[in-house]
Formats: structure tokens, sequence, C-alpha cells
């Protein structure tokens, strides 16, 4: 298994990952650490070829996986630009596009992190893992410090895995779902996402975000597979409607 130091240095020889998802995780690394910041150019692909010793079709792919996160655009004949501004959940939100205000502090809160039943969302990992059974349930707060009240709520659902007893004991990789699915040589490569209207918060999520109840809010719902098709990731997101939306390219 990939050591803590190696994914820090951004060594792109993961274990389980393909040559062009390895590409793709360590460019990430790089654009969520600030190495390549909002508006930079990316290396030309005769320099990541060179850099990964992987053909030009590989890097191609990886930076289409980059493409399709939000995190960089590419420009037929100029090369690939940073997109991402700081102001994106991380990878695992799938095709969601936070649209955080700029100079806005956001962090991060793990409510929960857990063994057990997957509660409500249980009908949708029922039906996207093909059982019922244990879950890694994580529960995760995004808040604003400059307002001080929460921005999105999730709550993360995985099917069990061996292994997985460690993060109630240390916590999730590097603080992210995605992060700790590539730890474990887990690799999404499908899924699906659904976007609906949570007319009122309850008292419930409306305490846990510093909200009044009642408060609308936007609500996704995404389940993430592997290349056989098996449930990765259940998560259900609550989100502030004036600070996140949608992106789609046709």
């Amino acid at each position: 298994m990939q050591t803590r130091d190696a994914r820090q240095r951004g060594d792109v020889r993961q274990v389980g990952l393909a040559k062009a998802e390895r590409v793709a995780f360590a460019l990430e690394r790089d654009i969520r650490n600030g190495r390549a910041p909002h508006g930079a150019a990316l290396a030309s692909e005769t320099e990541l070829t060179r850099r990964f010793s992987v053909s030009r079709n590989t890097v191609r792919r990886g930076l289409k996986l980059l493409a399709e996160q939000g995190l960089i655009t590419t420009r037929t004949g100029i090369g690939s630009f940073v997109t991402y501004n700081g102001s994106a959940m991380d990878a695992a939100q799938g095709w969601s596009l936070a649209l955080a205000r700029e100079g806005d502090a956001v962090e991060t809160q793990v409510l929960d992190i857990r063994r057990g039943p997957c509660g409500r969302a249980d009908r949708f990992l029922d039906r996207a893992a093909g059982e019922a059974g244990d879950y890694l349930c994580v529960d995760r707060l995004r808040f604003c410090r400059s307002e001080g009240r929460g921005i999105s709520l999730e709550r993360s659902r995985l099917p069990w895995r061996a292994g997985f007893d460690r993060l109630l004991r240390d916590g999730l990789v590097e603080g992210s779902i995605s992060a700790t699915l590539a730890a474990f040589g887990l690799v999404p490569a499908s899924g699906c996402e659904a976007a609906g209207v949570l007319p009122a918060l309850g008292p419930e999520e409306a305490a846990m975000m510093g909200r009044q109840p009642g408060t609308p809010m936007l609500r996704l719902e995404r389940v993430v597979r592997d290349g056989q098709g098996q449930c990765l990731e259940y998560v259900e997101s609550l989100l502030d409607p004036v600070r996140f939306g949608l992106r789609m390219e046709f």
C-alpha cells in the first residue's frame, strides 16, 4: 500500500491507480496545494510525458480527468490552464462546482466518523451496492469563518472494507474522501448525481449549520462506482444555494 510520505511528495507510482489517473492525481495535488495557482499554465504535454514517463495519450487522458473535475481547461494549440481558485470542495464532490466567495476562509469540520448502517440513505446504497450491510459513515460540515455558519453539510457512506478500522482511529487520509479511496486502491470510474431543492432545513440540520430552521437548501445526491460497477460512495450534500451551483458542458 502507498505510504503517506509517497503521497505527500507527489509520487505518481500509487498502487491500484491506472497511469492516466496517477498523472491526474499528482497534478491535482499541485493545483490544490497552490503550486499551480489559478490561471497558471500547466507544463506542455511533451514536458508531462517526460515528467511521468508515460505516453502522450496517457497525459491527455489525465488532463481530461482534471478538466472533468473543473480543475483545468484545455485550449487546443495553446495549452492547459488551471481554473481552480480554491473554491471547490474537493475532488470527491463529482460534478458539483463550489461558488464560494473569493477571500472567505472555508474550513471543514468532521462531525462524525463511525462504522454502522447507512441510515436514511439506505435505499440508495442498497440499490447501488447491491446489498445491505456495514458502512463507513462520515458526516462533515464546511463553514465560513467570516460568517460563522455552515455552507454545506455532507453525509458520505462508503461500503465497509478491510482496513477501514484505522480510519475510525486516525481519520480520513489527508482529510479527504478522494485521497482515502486512492490510498485503498479504489478508483472511481463512473457515477451519477441528482440535484434538487430541500424546501426547508429541519431543526437538526439547522442547528448543525448555524442556520434558521426552514432555510431552503440545494440538495445533491451522488453515487460513485468503480470499474466493475460496485458502489464506492454515496453522499448526500446540503448546500447553501447562494454559494454553490452546478456546471455542465455540452
